[in-house]
């Protein structure tokens, strides 16, 4: 396994152009397929919107046909006498009853002449209670429901109106079947008494005739009533329902004469939608063609993938020899250099003439490299070795105006106050500090000296503030001729001084010093405030841990502090450094890790 890394890993330029080779190649064919395919939608949607918007046409001139003969029909009933007089007579006399029923009989069937082109029923409802149908089973609704049948109280209600209304009726074997009826108020026109009901019915199965040849697969025609429900559909589990999303694509078409398309979601399938409003019967044309259905017949997808395929392929396999060859001695390049070990720098590439032309430039350009680097190298390690010595230098300046500026603060606090004594012993200890620090041009001092400074400046201190606070060193003997750099523990006893006792009044720093594991360990601890967040930490190599200046509270974000951890780092390395300890209403712990040194470096 290890071995198919290995030449895996060698053959990482091959593979990642062969990669973007396939990815490339891969997508441009999809991406054209793509784009054919949708070119050829938009050309069948636009084909086909023009070939159905004639057929809707057909269908509509089919429906207006009907239309025509449903209104001569309802025209021929409301003009016809004996009609009339069979709907709203009172004749008691059996003789005169027959022959009334007779004439209507003969006048009924011409009225159905003028619909005998559809296989419809014709049914009359008088005032007087009587009632005609040329035929039940067109319209199998009961007498006694007729009279308060919710298409009656409609018609009623738009008395000079023809209207086509939705009905669904029990038929035989209990079976419901849908209908569609045309009713007409029979009226007077001089008084405008209404004297009867005129009903021409169809099955929804018959009204389907005038559109049913121009459906299939996938192209399904609908028609809607103003209320959204669908009177009629070549699919029949439609039919009845009510979609108020599907009124809402066809109603714009009730403000335009021709048909109008477009883009629609509805029963759970995207589809182009051609509406075409009808005003003869207040219906809505709608045809929905299945967008993916169409494009499966525009598109054979199998085809499609199989020639794409083989294209692919074929351009591959072309990309692969050709990728191969070129890339072949750069692979023998990468090989040789591969062997240069971790910051090995003397591992020069063997430049051979069996090798490209490339190639041999690339190793020459290498081996050259190799050399410029290694000259920097020992540029570099000279330069940073001044820039250490600049920057302790640096750091050094910075500790010393510092701590001055703070205790000249103290003095003058003295003399304002007319504590001449005072003063003169705080200008005395401050003499003898920067005797230790500035005077002395030494990087390092021993023990002894550094906490000798630290009485000075706890003298100072005290001067100032009172002792309220007080300091105990314990140092053990054999650490006291060791060397440390000068102010390590002064900065730390500034911070006790001025944020360890806020919230107390009183309190006791200690300063330890002694050996632990071969280093030296300085540590000043409080009893003071204390804190439960010291703020951001950030850990640096070998576990030193130091205080981030971002921190939310002000405790240790002093010059000096700072100062101390980035002078021990840059002296000793990472392995030595400052941590902090603390715990609110407990104290502080401060710990100094520093070699054992006894002669100054």
């Amino acid at each position: 396994m290890r071995a198919y890394w290995s030449l895996f890993h060698a053959q990482r330029l091959f593979v990642k152009l062969f990669l973007v080779m396939v990815v490339a190649t891969v997508t441009v064919c999809v991406v054209t397929s793509l784009v054919t395919i949708r070119m050829s939608e938009r050309l069948f949607t636009e084909t086909f919107g023009i070939t159905n918007s004639k057929v809707l046409n057909q269908i509509r001139t089919g429906m207006e046909s009907f239309n025509d003969s449903v209104v001569n029909a309802s025209a021929y009933a409301a003009q016809n006498g004996t009609i009339k007089t069979y709907l709203s007579g009172g004749e008691s006399d059996s003789s005169r009853m027959a022959g009334t029923y007779f004439g209507m009989n003969q006048q009924m069937r011409r009225v159905k002449s003028n619909v005998d082109a559809y296989s419809v029923g014709v049914t009359a409802v008088g005032v007087n209670g009587r009632n005609y149908s040329t035929d039940r089973n067109y319209w199998p609704v009961p007498e006694d429901r007729l009279i308060g049948h919710p298409l009656s109280q409609r018609t009623k209600a738009e008395p000079k109106r023809l209207i086509y209304q939705y009905d669904m009726e029990r038929g035989e074997g209990g079976k419901a079947v849908p209908y569609i009826v045309a009713s007409k108020a029979l009226m007077e026109r001089t008084t405008g008494f209404i004297y009867g009901d005129l009903y021409i019915s169809i099955r929804e199965d018959e009204f389907r005739r005038f559109y049913g040849n121009f459906t299939s697969a996938g192209n399904d025609v609908v028609i809607l009533d103003a209320s959204g429900r669908i009177v009629s559909s070549n699919r029949t589990e439609w039919i009845g329902t009510v979609s108020k999303q599907l009124l809402g694509y066809a109603e714009p078409s009730a403000e335009k004469e021709e048909v109008v398309s477009r883009n629609a979601d509805v029963f759970g399938r995207s589809s182009i939608l051609l509406s075409s409003y009808i005003p003869e019967y207040d219906f809505y044309l709608v045809n929905l063609i299945d967008r993916d259905y169409a494009g499966g017949k525009i598109v054979n997808l199998r085809d499609l993938v199989l020639v794409g395929g083989l294209i692919v392929g074929a351009a591959l396999l072309l990309v692969f020899l050709i990728t191969r060859r070129q890339t072949r001695s750069l692979t023998v390049l990468v090989r040789q250099m591969s062997t240069v070990t971790e910051k090995d720098f003397d591992n020069y590439v063997r430049v051979t003439a069996s090798a490209g032309y490339e190639v041999q430039e690339l190793s020459r350009a290498y081996n050259y490299m190799l050399d410029e680097l290694n000259n920097y190298i020992a540029r570099l390690l000279e330069t940073q070795k001044e820039r250490r010595n600049a920057e302790l230098a640096a750091l050094q300046r910075q500790i010393n105006p510092h701590f001055l500026y703070n205790t000249l603060a103290s003095i003058k606090i003295l003399v304002q106050k007319g504590d001449k004594e005072a003063a003169a012993e705080t200008i005395n200890a401050l003499i003898s500090l920067l005797q230790n620090t500035i005077s002395n041009v030494s990087e390092t001092i021993t023990i002894e000296q550094e906490l000798e400074n630290m009485r000075n400046y706890v003298f100072i201190n005290h001067a100032r503030y009172g002792d309220r606070i007080r300091v105990n060193v314990f140092a053990a003997p054999d650490c006291m001729n060791y060397r440390v750099p000068k102010l390590i523990i002064q900065p730390f006893i500034e911070n006790a001084f001025f944020h360890a006792f806020n919230e107390k009044q009183s309190g006791m720093i200690y300063v330890l010093v002694s050996q632990a594991d071969g280093q030296l360990v300085c540590e000043v601890s409080d009893n003071g405030d204390g804190m439960d967040d010291v703020g951001e930490w950030s850990k640096a190599e070998g576990g030193t841990v130091l205080p981030n200046s971002k921190s939310k509270r002000q405790l240790f974000t002093g010059i000096g502090v700072r100062n101390v951890h980035n002078r021990i780092l840059l002296l000793y390395g990472d392995e030595y450094g400052v941590s902090i300890d603390s715990l609110k209403g407990q104290g502080t712990k401060i710990k100094i890790t520093l070699p054992l040194i006894t002669e100054e470096s």
